[in-house]
């Protein structure tokens, strides 16, 4: 009789490797400041995400998804608090604290919303079809959107927009209404970046050929209509409508050498110590551009390029792969168990942690503009690194108990043929 595991050793193996890299690079990144206490601070965020964890790992599911609204509406309130009694800190008010204890509630806030959404679309009584049901789901995800936005974070609020597109297809939404549903937006972002407004519409224009495969509608040209005039609106307007640090940034990533020493800098610095890593890197503590503190903060947002240039290429590989395995991990679990809300929660994360590695190893090799999105489970951050351990811990959870959600043995594991 074939044994069955109820811990999904690879998934936990994965995100063990990524806390112990990242509790490394932070020690690396503030070795010699004369203030260790960053490392500690995240050493012992890793121990209550272990706990958390654990917490999750043996609850019982239906708790989780009976209270997904009351984690949503907490989640809410704390965003609304934030505004009104949080710390600003670099041009956001982001943060909040309570004694000894800061955290930031957007990032609970991004799973919370997962929960909720994830609880909505799998309602029996919900029809994705509907347009009071597609309205509700929409709404779901805008209004923390537009809360974060206050703050203003557009990069956190940017790494929703992925993740409520996934959970939508996943819950049988057109993937073609979709797509058309988010050319506006596209185009109005694309808006801030003068020539990239016509490259965006160029691919959005051949996506429709590839999905419809006939000429085009009317009704698509009331999309991509307002779509352009949003992003013309937006190149004419743009220096009224964003805060001085986020032209910047929009300016040094077209060109660096506009700002080297202001905005451009940290973009530059950043790829100066991936390059130099080289293959098999300077060592651990010995990277010149670490160790000598030419990129501010390193520890958070570009902590990447702490790992590229101390540990190589081969280091920055396998950070690489144990997201790889990690993700792999999560959709195969989708594939796995046929229990609808399982498949939306695990989607949403899914889509969320692809989204922040894609979005911050792509802005510190210079192919994504400066957004401020940390490295799930590497960066310093309290809130973001527990944020992300409860949901692994929903993940074991949902592999424990896959024989009673519903469970397709062959995807997960390999049955041994007969003698």
């Amino acid at each position: 009789m074939e044994k069955q595991h109820k811990l999904d050793r690879w998934l936990l193996a994965s995100v063990t490797g990524l806390i112990i890299i990242g509790l490394m690079a932070i020690y690396s990144a503030t070795n010699g400041t004369g203030d260790t206490s960053l490392f500690y601070r995240q050493l012992a965020w890793s121990l209550f995400g272990v706990i958390a964890l654990a917490v999750v790992y043996y609850n019982d599911i239906r708790i989780v998804r009976d209270n997904a609204y009351i984690f949503y509406a907490i989640g809410l309130l704390l965003l609304i608090a934030v505004l009104i009694f949080g710390r600003k800190i670099a041009g956001q008010t982001s943060w909040m604290k309570i004694g000894f204890f800061s955290f930031q509630p957007s990032e609970i806030v991004k799973m919370a919303t997962i929960l909720a959404l994830a609880r909505y679309l799998s309602d029996e009584n919900t029809d994705i079809h509907s347009i009071p049901h597609l309205f509700i789901a929409l709404a779901t995800a805008f209004i923390p959107m537009m809360l974060i936005m206050l703050q203003p974070d557009m990069g956190t609020m940017l790494t929703i927009l992925p993740y409520v597109a996934t959970m939508l297809i996943m819950a049988g939404f057109d993937i073609y209404i979709m797509m058309l549903m988010t050319f506006p937006f596209i185009l109005m972002i694309a808006g801030f970046f003068n020539i990239y407004i016509v490259l965006a519409l160029t691919f959005l224009l051949i996506l429709i050929l590839f999905f419809k495969r006939k000429k085009f509608q009317l009704h698509q040209f009331f999309v991509i209509g307002p779509g352009l005039a949003a992003g013309f609106f937006m190149n004419r307007f743009a220096n009224e409508i964003l805060k001085p640090h986020q032209i910047k940034r929009i300016q040094t990533f077209i060109d660096p050498m506009s700002d080297p020493q202001g905005a451009g800098y940290n973009a530059l610095q950043a790829k100066i110590a991936i390059s130099s890593g080289g293959l098999w890197g300077k060592g651990f503590l010995a990277g010149t551009q670490t160790q000598l503190r030419f990129i501010p903060a390193q520890w958070t947002d570009f902590i990447f390029c702490v790992i590229a240039e101390e540990l190589g290429f081969i280091g920055a590989s396998l950070l690489i792969t144990l997201y790889l395995i990690l993700i792999l991990r999560l959709i195969a679990t989708i594939f796995a168990i046929t229990n609808k809300f399982v498949q939306l929660t695990l989607g949403g994360f899914v889509s969320l942690m692809f989204v922040h590695v894609v979005i911050n190893v792509g802005m510190t090799i210079g192919l994504i503009p400066v957004i401020g999105v940390p490295l799930p489970l590497v960066s310093y951050g309290g809130s973001s690194l527990v944020g992300n351990m409860i949901m692994v811990g929903l993940a074991l959870n949902f592999f424990r108990n896959k024989r009673n959600l519903g469970y397709h043995s062959s995807v997960l594991t390999r049955k041994k043929s007969a003698p």
